[in-house]
């Protein structure tokens, strides 16, 4: 498995696409995490077209067990942030 594309890796990369500077590129990306954030945070979900849907899921409390020792212990109800991947990305990395 390769290794992933590092924050760096990736301003320069969207900064070559964007035909612009590092430093724009790294506030455009800032922005654009910043939003994402704000929105999921608050109960909303952003689409990425292309990419896909982040949203964020509510868990119910649960029983869940401890692998160490085998005991089970309640889990309070808690959010977790989940991706939708789009079809369009699916069938790039399937060809």
């Amino acid at each position: 498995m390769a290794k992933p594309m590092t924050k760096t890796q990736l301003v320069a990369a969207l900064a070559e696409e964007m035909d612009t500077d590092k430093k724009s590129a790294s506030a455009a990306l800032d922005a654009i995490t910043s939003i994402i954030t704000k929105e999921v945070s608050g109960g909303g979900a952003v689409t990425l077209p292309g990419v896909g849907k982040i949203y964020c899921r509510e868990r119910p409390e649960r029983m869940v067990r401890n692998p160490a020792t085998g005991e089970q212990i309640k889990k309070d109800a808690d959010k977790v942030v989940k991706m939708t991947i789009a079809k369009a990305l699916k069938d790039s990395v399937n060809s």
